[in-house]
């Protein structure tokens, strides 16, 4: 199945070339959605770009290729406006037969990728004994939709957990397992026992140096295989993914792997030393760096930076002169590992914006080494309080993931309360469905570089771009079913007549457009944005068009409007990793 996008694209091709016209070099042929639907339903500005290129008269160009355009079956004849755009509106039979089609289309007519590849998507990636906390909330949500809408388009994908389960940090952990562990607080609450004895120890360490060296020397026998510490460090790993399992299957999010730094360590060493022996790293004052190879303009080259009037060098350390590995050394070994086993053909990090340099630095090296998987930094920005600051705690903290999850339930739950004919336990599950759509939506909704304020008020409006306001759409479709008696059969007897009915089944269709615009620049918030409006047209018809009232022909139509709006709905927002409930 194609696109409207895609098929007007394809003609107005054909018109270039019935017209005679040989297109130049660096042209680009492509239609886009209407910004005003009075004028149409889709646009194009390609004869004023090739215009442009053959130096001649742009709206006399785009008159001649709308004389040339071949709109049967899909189009009326392209109006011509201003300099020389061209708008299309489609016919309203056209509209019909292709929701027919999409409405008989278990893939509700998105296109299948035109190439499947093996992707794997890196996301979440929290600390082995730390909370999550609201920090993640980005990685997480956008992560998981983004894999999601990869696999429904048809790409093969893997998602890997990169936990971070090695470090310096363990040191000062194992040293606290043995020095100050509450065992029973470890059994209530395992994640905030092993907090706050890292807490402790960090502290104590800072102003008492046999401490920093007691826990130096339970980290080098960490790293030299100690039985005890290895266990002391096995059981952190098992009481922190205990925890994350909890937390993901509340969020209704899954992994194919939690492969954590440490399960690369053997590779760091051999990784290092084929560096070197390649000419692709070298020793500096002891470490082992990667440094710039030339091949760049200096503005462009990750492993220079332009310090006090000139360009200095900006290696990537993936070797220390004591021997330590460091973040850059397992991230190349990461990439050799998806390469080679998993046969990666894209690799997707989705980490915030602050580490562009090192993903930078770690792509350039990783091609160097003759790895040509396309990998992608799919950056994002912050989530501020209401005041406009980094969102934490009245102390300081870091606000937990699973506090604001349980939080945006309890407020649900106030709002469900009022309503009637809910049991007890019906309530319960709509408030645990609405609550975490709202904080997902209000994440997902946003554009991902976008720095936001997180309000609670707002995403739990039943107003403007949210969750509940989505939710309610869809539960209104399915109430409409509710009411008639029994079974009712639809029919593929569609006729367009309101303008109303009009404009929903032209968003209906968009559905395949919204789901590969992105995937095109990784951006969930144009497909919340795309289920907003279809949301919006939905309203709009609902109060124009009365569907039980109407008869023949007219209440098919408005039916089938319905349950496919219903699906476009269900099936869009748990792309998004939301699900839906039938009442609300």
């Amino acid at each position: 199945m194609s696109t409207f996008r895609k098929l007007l694209s394809q003609r107005l091709q054909a018109a270039f070339a019935a017209a005679n016209i040989t297109l130049p070099e660096g042209a680009v042929i492509d239609v886009t959605n209407a910004s005003d639907s009075r004028f149409g339903d889709y646009q194009s500005n390609a004869a004023m770009t090739v215009a442009k290129l053959l130096k001649t008269n742009p709206r006399q160009l785009a008159t001649t290729i709308a004389d040339t355009f071949d709109g049967t079956g899909l189009c009326q004849k392209p109006e011509v406006a201003g300099p020389g755009f061209l708008n299309f509106r489609l016919t309203n039979e056209t509209l019909a037969s292709t929701l027919n089609a999409h409405v008989a289309d278990a893939h509700l007519g998105v296109p299948r990728a035109e190439q499947a590849k093996t992707i794997v998507v890196d996301f979440s990636a929290p600390n082995v004994a730390k909370p999550m906390h609201v920090g993640h909330i980005r990685s997480t949500f956008i992560g998981d939709s983004l894999a999601r809408l990869a696999r429904y388009v048809g790409h093969h994908v893997i998602t890997d957990n990169h936990i971070g389960d090695w470090g310096t940090q363990f040191g000062m952990i194992i040293h606290g397992w043995k020095t100050r562990m509450d065992k029973e607080a470890l059994k209530k609450d395992p994640i905030h026992e092993l907090v706050r004895v890292y807490k402790d120890v960090n502290a104590e360490g800072k102003v008492n140096e046999a401490v920093r060296e007691m826990c130096k020397t339970e980290l080098v026998k960490l790293q030299q295989g100690d039985a005890e510490n290895l266990e002391i460090w096995k059981e952190c790993v098992k009481l922190t993914l205990d925890q994350l399992h909890d937390v993901y299957g509340k969020l209704d999010i899954s992994f194919d792997h939690y492969l954590g730094e440490s399960f690369y360590n053997d590779a760091l060493g051999p990784l290092v030393e084929d560096m070197l022996a390649q000419k692709q790293a070298q020793v500096s004052e002891g470490a082992v760096c990667v440094f710039s190879d030339g091949t760049k303009k200096p503005e462009q080259d990750p492993f220079l930076i332009f310090k006090d009037g000139e360009w200095t060098a900006l290696p990537l350390i993936i070797r220390k002169a004591d021997g330590g590995f460091l973040y850059g050394t397992t991230d190349l070994a990461t990439v050799d590992y998806r390469v080679n086993e998993w046969k990666a053909e894209e690799v997707w990090y989705v980490v915030g914006a602050p580490q562009q340099l090192h993903f930078r630095q770690l792509f350039d090296a990783s091609r160097r080494r003759g790895h040509q998987t396309r990998m992608e930094h799919i950056a994002f920005g912050s989530i501020l309080g209401p005041d406009g600051k980094m969102f934490k705690t009245r102390s300081g903290e870091s606000v937990g993931l699973l506090e604001v999850i349980e939080e945006a339930v309890e407020r649900a739950a106030t709002v469900v309360a009022e309503r009637e004919g809910f049991t007890d336990e019906e309530k319960s599950e709509v408030a645990e469905i609405i609550g975490i759509a709202a904080v997902k939506y209000a994440e997902l909704s946003q554009h991902r570089m976008t720095d936001y304020k997180f309000s609670w008020d707002k995403m739990l409006s039943l107003q403007g771009n949210t969750a509940p306001y989505l939710i309610n759409a869809y539960v209104r479709t399915r109430s409409i079913f509710r009411k008639l008696d029994g079974a009712v059969t639809l029919t593929d007897d569609v006729v367009l007549t309101e303008d109303a009915e009009r404009a929903l089944a032209m968003k209906l269709l968009q559905f395949g457009e919204a789901v590969h615009d992105v995937l095109e620049d990784f951006r969930p918030n144009l497909l919340a944005q795309y289920l907003y409006d279809l949301a919006s047209a939905f309203h709009g018809f609902f109060e124009a068009c009365p569907v039980l009232r109407s008869e023949g022909v007219t209440r098919n139509t408005r039916l089938v409007l319905c349950d496919a709006t219903s699906r476009v709905l269900k099936e869009g927002l748990g792309l998004l990793g939301i699900k839906t409930t039938e009442r609300m």
